[in-house]
């Protein structure tokens, strides 16, 4: 038998009848890590990763390479634990989606933040609206470093005829934290702005997303320089 069978058995009675409020940080990768590591004391696996990453999300944010670097941290071990904020992301987006009517900056953020949790690098989002402000589509334009996207217009154009759609949002991530504007964002902004109105699409606006907080370039009057 297991010499560790009567200590997880504990430590899963404890989470289903209280959850993670009374874990430590540690008490909770040591359970994650019940789930790879069937026959391996997972307390001290779980010490060896914050201190080698030095806090829970240290540990949730590195690579699978990063994390087999650690001794004893195998392939499965690490998908597992990289498994978990790619998740949370998915379930923080279904969580988003009921209603998908998104008449307001407070509604796109809503719907739009939780794309880009964990997200590393910048990211550009572009949702498709009919003339009811309904959504009809929502995809990923690309990625770039972790200060950079390069996003093409006509391709922001040729997706916005494709799905027939009326109106646009435009969003994106900046990694250093910090949710403003920068000139080359505005610029390019503008332009995307003046193609969408040759071909009737509005761009009625432009999130710039950091964390959990967002300013809305519409909200801002960002919009209005050229009308």
């Amino acid at each position: 038998m297991n010499e560790h069978a009567g200590h997880r058995d504990r430590m899963r009675k404890r989470f289903m009848e209280h959850g993670l409020d009374n874990f430590d940080d540690h008490n909770v990768l040591e359970m994650l890590l019940f789930y790879a590591l069937p026959r391996k004391d997972t307390n001290l696996l779980a010490h060896h990763l914050l201190d080698a990453f030095g806090a829970l999300a240290g540990v949730f944010d590195a690579s699978p390479e990063a994390l087999m670097t650690v001794n004893g941290i195998g392939e499965n071990a690490a998908i597992l634990i990289h498994f978990v904020p790619e998740a949370a992301r998915r379930y923080l987006i279904s969580k988003a989606e009921p209603g998908k009517v998104l008449p307001d900056s407070a509604a796109a953020g809503r719907f739009l933040i939780p794309r880009f949790f964990n997200c590393k690098n910048e990211t550009v989002y572009l949702v498709c609206l009919d003339a009811a402000m309904k959504l009809l589509d929502c995809r990923p334009l690309g990625q770039g470093t972790a200060d950079t996207a390069n996003v093409s217009i006509r391709q922001i154009v040729q997706i916005a005829l494709s799905q027939n759609a009326s109106a646009v949002i435009l969003a994106h991530n900046h990694t250093n934290g910090i949710a403003l504007p920068s000139q080359e964002d505005l610029a390019s902004t503008l332009r995307i702005q003046e193609a969408l109105a040759m071909v009737g699409v509005t761009l009625v606006d432009h999130l710039v997303v950091a964390g959990e907080d967002f300013v809305s370039m519409a909200d801002s009057h960002y919009l209005d320089q050229r009308r």
